[in-house]
């Protein structure tokens, strides 16, 4: 399954939601759910503690339009708009986490 997070985790408890409950799978993190990809902030360990039973990616227009491309966490894969949707039509099952 894709699980797809659009909201900051400064500003919404969705991400940890997502961190909880998915088993596996990938986790694609837009919009101002990139700021859970990037160093220094609360979310950065539980991305790492669960990197190894999700693979993690980030929108990389949307890292370069807040700023904090060049802050992202090691082991988080950045993609474009055709790797977005690359990864949804290599999963059978998406979730948007609203």
């Amino acid at each position: 399954m894709l699980h797809i997070v659009n909201k900051s985790p400064l500003e919404k408890p969705i991400l940890d939601t997502v961190l909880r409950l998915a088993q596996s799978g990938a986790l694609l993190l837009i919009e101002d759910g990139v700021y859970a990809a990037t160093r220094g902030n609360k979310a950065e360990s539980k991305l790492r503690d669960v990197m190894g039973k999700l693979k993690v990616y980030a929108l990389a227009p949307d890292l370069a339009a807040r700023g904090v491309a060049d802050r992202v966490i090691d082991g988080v894969a950045t993609v474009d708009y055709e790797g977005f949707v690359d990864l949804v039509t290599q999963h059978p099952n998406c979730q948007s986490w609203l």
